[in-house]
């Protein structure tokens, strides 16, 4: 089962396990944690599961398409180079360990 490390604003680390084909988001809301809303329910459409991906795992990552990209404009902390929406990060044996940052607010 792949599993991923969540680091909140304040550095606290949160190593959750989830099937593979669900996505990061889907994984943080069925495990409670804070810090993602999606508040479209993973609909890609309010960039309120916003996190930024440590680089080490940018090139294992799926290609971002153009909604994604535009939601990323409108997320309340500043997009950087790394920023993803976790909605559209689906876990997979290959993402197995991958690391993200959780915005200090979204």
């Amino acid at each position: 089962m792949p599993h991923f490390i969540c680091v909140a604003a304040d550095g606290t680390r949160t190593e959750l396990e989830t099937d593979s084909g669900v996505s990061i988001m889907q994984a943080a809301l069925m495990k409670g944690l804070p810090g993602i809303n999606a508040d479209c329910g993973g609909a890609c459409q309010c960039a309120t599961c916003h996190v930024y991906v440590d680089d080490a795992w940018l090139s294992k990552l799926p290609a971002m398409d153009d909604t994604e990209d535009a939601m990323l404009d409108s997320a309340a902390e500043p997009r950087q180079a790394n920023s993803r929406l976790s909605c559209c990060l689906a876990m997979n044996a290959e993402l197995d360990g991958i690391v993200v940052q959780l915005p200090a607010k979204q």
